[in-house]
Order: C-alpha cells, then structure tokens, then sequence
C-alpha cells in the first residue's frame, strides 16, 4: 500500500489540486490564472497515469476526471445557490431595489406636459430643449423639422417621445 501512494502521490496531488483550482475558476470571473493552472494539473496527471500504467489507464483516468471535474463542480454551484457556501461572505446576496433607494437612471417623468422646441431635425430622434434644459428626444415616428413645437408625451427609461404641436 504505501508502494503504491508513493508511486501515484503526484497524480493524486495533481487531480486534487486540480479540481480544486477548477472549481475556484467557477466563482471568480473570466478565464484566468486558477482555470488554466487547474486544466494543466489535470492534464499533468493524465500523462503521469500514462507514463507509469499505459494508454487504457491513461484513458480511464480522463474519464475519472472529467467525472469528478463534473460531480464537485455540479455539488460547489448547488451550493452557492442554495447550501451553506450561499450564507458565506462569498456570495452577494443584497439587491439593489427602490425601496432602498436605488435608482436605475434619471427619472424623465417629470417632464412630461412641458412644452419646447426642437432645436434639430427630428428623423425620428434628435434634440429639443424645454425650458434650458436640452434632452435627446424621440419623435412618435413622424419626421419634424428644426425650430418646431413640441411636446413631451411620454418617457420611458432615458427614451422622451414628443409629439409636434400644430
């Protein structure tokens, strides 16, 4: 027995550690330092199983790997989602919502009603200032020349639509 960890310690230090920087990569963003380090662990142990018992070998413990890449994986996501790891400091769980007062952008509510000028073409979108104030407007599909009457009618997000006043 301890024949045999001493021959295979390496390919167990491989896949272990391996897996471990895979799964690591799961909970950090992008591809980086632990996703490859992990990758090249693993492939590590594959060709120390090929060295030292041969091709079969070779190719069972690929299928061990990915199998095992896959189970820890699988059991590390379900647990961010809804086991101890999602309680951790690891994983954010606040919201940002209105109650708490965030805001997604600039409420243009207020503007609706006002009544301004084109100060560009209109094809459908362009500029008009109401009241000094020169916002990126929309109108509701027809073409409106420079210079003209409008009137705000609705927003929606950072999108203001304007209808021309005759």
């Amino acid at each position: 027995m301890a024949e045999f960890l001493t021959l295979n310690l390496p390919i167990i230090i491989c896949v272990v550690f391996g897996t471990g920087l895979i799964v690591l990569e799961a909970f950090m963003p992008g591809f980086g330092i632990p996703g490859v380090s992990g990758i090249c662990l693993e492939i590590a142990a594959i060709v120390l199983v090929y060295l030292h018992h041969g091709v079969a070998s070779a190719l069972g413990m690929t299928l061990i790997i990915l199998s095992l890449v896959a189970i820890v994986l699988s059991i590390s996501l379900r647990s961010a989602a809804k086991g101890k790891l999602s309680r951790s400091e690891m994983i954010l769980n606040s919201t940002e919502n209105p109650e708490s007062g965030y805001v997604a952008g600039e409420d243009l509510k207020v503007f609706i009603g006002h009544e301004g000028i084109t100060t560009t073409p209109l094809r459908p979108a362009g500029i008009a200032e109401f009241d000094e104030v020169r916002l990126n407007v929309m109108s509701e599909g027809a073409y409106i020349e420079s210079g003209r009457k409008v009137r705000i009618v609705n927003t929606d997000g950072s999108t203001v639509t304007v209808r021309e006043l005759t």
